[in-house]
């Protein structure tokens, strides 16, 4: 999508094989939204990984802030994007690999992030 945000490739991942990109909105908010993935998700938790790796409590507080903002980009994407890309693909491959695992992975670094800041140890 960064490399070649107009291709036929990003086209068909994003939107549906075949389709193009509703208007200039829905392209620049997918653009938008990849972006923020890149520039403001990817660094959160990789330096959040090696805090928790090195067993500093802020490498948590990185990875509930990572988790939280996927939880909100793709809550918003999830249903913004349903009626287009959800017949396409199907159930299985939409609530799994398309918004679902970054639904599910925000949700559970937020989770796992508060419990180990409140000292709760798994």
């Amino acid at each position: 999508m960064l490399k070649k945000p107009h291709s036929q490739q990003a086209k068909d991942i994003l939107v549906a094989k075949g389709e193009d990109w509703r208007d200039k909105t829905h392209f620049r908010s997918a653009l938008g939204f990849a972006w923020a993935d890149w520039l403001l998700v990817v660094p959160l938790v990789i330096s959040g990984s090696i805090g928790v790796i090195l067993g500093h409590a802020w490498g948590y507080v990185l990875w509930g802030a990572a988790g939280s903002i996927s939880l909100y980009i793709n809550i918003v994407l999830w249903f913004m994007e349903k009626e287009y890309v959800y017949p396409s693909r199907g159930a299985l491959a939409y609530y799994t690999y398309y918004w679902g695992f970054f639904v599910y992975w925000g949700a559970l670094a937020l989770t796992y992030s508060a419990m180990r800041l409140s000292g709760i140890e798994l």
